[in-house]
């Protein structure tokens, strides 16, 4: 080692011996032993500067340079601390005057993201650019490259100014910029997405570079949640600030307005993208365009996006294909299809599928069993979706033997049932009262590693519960439960319609009771069917504290509780508090319709007050309620009840004549008469 160094630097060589032999010892290549002199311009020993400065991602060395103790045009590098800074590919430099020394020509710099080597000294210019030193003056400073001072992507020239700052970029506002943008990601990554666009903003106002990364997530954040004009806000402010923007970022944005179906600023964001669009871009908007019905919008689209040499592919083509066979049927779809194969992009089962599917919709059936068929000569196999499709329209329209065929089929070429295939089948089968074939496919599950879910159960309940046959139905709900698959609402609200339809209403309240210790809250049509059955069988007293409760419940009653209600109290002849319920609601902004009308007419003709009931029939149609052809003959027939038999029959006639009343109705009710 020269003698012209002090002895302290000789110390901290030692020291810096002990640090590396530590550093090996974690698995980390070390720097070399000895301290090196270089002539700055000499590029066979920018190696060393950067094994010495960077010589693992993500990690900080501090850096001893005492630049007055060496020669003219050279640096000495005596001390190397790495510190992990936590983020792969944030790189950072401190140049720092201490052990000992004066600290007068010491200097602090802090260097961002992606820096390839750095060498330091006094007061000379250097340019960032072109992997070579383009400045020097007195001492050395010489940056052989650095791509981005930040995670952001610009590129700054600097420039050393005399009172120990960068031109372009002060170290110390360096630092603070690297530390606002971890700042930011801590709040992004916290979810905190309202302190973070409050951060952002403040860090405009400082003129601090945004983190890209950390931007996109705020804005996919903000997306999420619906406030896309916060995440315009974000892309503007990045925009602004000169940042080098990817993609990925548009994508983000364009994804979000998509969501919220805000399709023209989408569109608006394509057009003033900086960075060139990719077929990610132009699928999601053609996918809500075409979603939306405007298929010849997103043909335009596709032009734009040939124009621009952004070729599509299968995803493209599957989508424009999907919404052709909804708008203009599946022959123009075939063309597309056509049109696919001839620019060299296949089509896979996803594009197939969404074909079947729309020949399956069109009632061409066997077609489509022939499509499928055919499929394996076009080199791609079908999967279960593409089974399932055909198997639903087979069943829908009564195939049965032809399903249970492409069942046997199905298993035969490879292609393993799923829950969802069988489902289809237990519910046709349900539907045509076959309980017993259903329960057989239903046992058979296991064998195909399947699981029965609530939906496999839920339409056997809704059959027995059809049938009348409760016990049954409970007996097949305990074994549902033993099976671990716990029914839900659904399953709940088949049992709880069927006991009150059968007037079990007691049994219905006990089930309806426990569903919440059961882990499964009641909704609001839960409430309506046994709010409906507790008032048809005198109950209604029941049916009101059961109002109350569901209100409690945070559940907002619909006019088809209200009208269960009214309908309960006229029938147990409390008219006058039926009316005053009505009006209680019309109040408080509900809109009673026909049927809760209809019932107040009803209990005031058989309580023989037909007077106030056609008076009723007034104020109905001055609230702006049609009437209904139940209105008219609960009207007659009250007009009989008092015993004018005759002049109900004329109005009747009348009425019927005027087309009012279908004949089959004047006939039923004239038989009444």
């Amino acid at each position: 080692m020269p003698s012209s160094l002090p002895r302290i630097l000789q110390k901290q060589q030692g020291n810096n011996r002990k640090r590396i032999s530590k550093t090996a010892a974690h698995g980390h290549p070390p720097p070399p032993l000895h301290s090196f002199f270089f002539q700055a311009s000499a590029v066979c020993t920018l190696s060393y500067v950067i094994l010495l400065l960077f010589g693992n991602e993500g990690e900080v060395m501090d850096l001893m340079v005492p630049v007055n103790q060496t020669p003219d045009g050279f640096c000495s590098f005596h001390r190397v601390d790495r510190v992990r800074t936590g983020k792969t590919g944030n790189f950072g430099a401190r140049v720092c005057g201490k052990v000992g020394l004066t600290t007068r020509d010491y200097r602090r710099l802090f260097v961002g993201s992606r820096a390839r080597f750095l060498v330091l000294s006094d007061g000379i210019q250097c340019g960032l650019q072109d992997g070579y030193q383009k400045h020097r003056r007195k001492r050395v400073l010489a940056v052989s490259k650095v791509e981005t001072f930040s995670s952001n992507g610009r590129l700054q020239n600097v420039e050393y100014t005399p009172h120990g700052g960068l031109n372009g970029m002060d170290s110390s506002n360096g630092f603070e910029e690297f530390e606002s943008n971890n700042q930011l990601r801590r709040l992004v990554r916290n979810g905190e997405l309202e302190e973070g666009f409050k951060f952002l903003e403040n860090m405009l106002y400082h003129g601090d570079m945004p983190d890209i990364i950390a931007c996109t997530s705020l804005i996919r954040g903000f997306c999420k949640s619906g406030k896309t004009r916060k995440a315009t806000r974000i892309m503007n402010i990045l925009e602004e600030s000169g940042a080098i923007l990817d993609v990925i970022t548009y994508n983000v944005l364009i994804s979000g307005y998509c969501k919220a179906g805000e399709i023209d600023n989408a569109l608006r964001v394509l057009d003033r993208m900086s960075v060139s669009p990719d077929v990610v871009t132009y699928n999601t908007i053609l996918r809500t365009l075409c979603d939306s019905g405007k298929l010849k919008q997103a043909m335009e689209v596709l032009d734009r996006q040939l124009q621009r040499e952004c070729y599509p592919d299968v995803i493209t083509y599957t989508i424009l294909i999907e919404a052709t066979c909804k708008e203009s049927g599946v022959e123009q779809a075939m063309k597309l299809l056509d049109e696919m194969r001839s620019k060299g992009c296949k089509p896979d089962v996803v594009t197939y599928n969404v074909l079947i599917n729309g020949i399956c919709k069109e009632g061409r059936l066997d077609e489509a069993i022939k499509f499928l068929n055919d499929m394996p000569s076009s080199d791609c196999q079908p999967n279960v979706i593409t089974h399932n499709i055909v198997l639903r329209s087979m069943c829908s329209t009564g195939r049965w033997m032809d399903a249970e065929k492409l069942l046997a089929e199905m298993v035969h070429r490879g292609c393993s049932p799923s829950v969802v295939t069988f489902n289809i089948l237990i519910n046709f089968l349900c539907r045509k009262g076959l309980l017993g074939r259903a329960i057989d496919i239903l046992e058979k599950m296991p064998k195909h590693g399947c699981t029965p879910n609530s939906l496999s159960y839920n339409p056997l309940l809704h059959g027995f519960c059809k049938e009348k046959k409760m016990d049954r139905a409970i007996e097949y709900l305990d074994i549902m439960v033993s099976r671990g698959c716990y029914p839900d609402i659904v399953t709940y609200n088949t049992l709880l319609t069927a006991l009150c339809k059968d007037g079990k209403v007691d049994s219905a309240v006990e089930i309806l009771n426990q569903l919440s210790s059961k882990g499964c809250s009641p909704v609001l049509i839960t409430y309506n069917t046994v709010i409906d059955g507790l008032s048809k069988v005198g109950k209604t007293e029941r049916a009101l504290e059961l109002l109350h409760e569901m209100r409690k419940k945070g559940l907002k009653p619909d006019v088809i509780t209200y009208s269960s209600v009214v309908g309960g109290l006229s029938r147990e002849g409390k008219v006058d508090e039926a009316i005053k319920f009505v009006h209680d609601l019309e109040d408080s902004g509900v809109k009673p319709n026909a049927i809760t009308f209809n019932s107040i007419m009803l209990g005031l003709c058989k309580a023989k007050q037909t007077g106030r009931a056609i008076d009723f029939l007034a104020y109905m149609v001055s609230k702006g309620c049609q009437p209904t052809e139940a209105t008219y003959t609960i009207l007659i027939e009250g007009i009989a009840y008092e015993g004018l038999a005759k002049e109900a029959l004329e109005l009747l006639n009348e009425l019927c004549y005027r087309g009012v009343v279908k004949k089959s109705s004047a006939e039923q009710v004239a038989v009444k008469m």
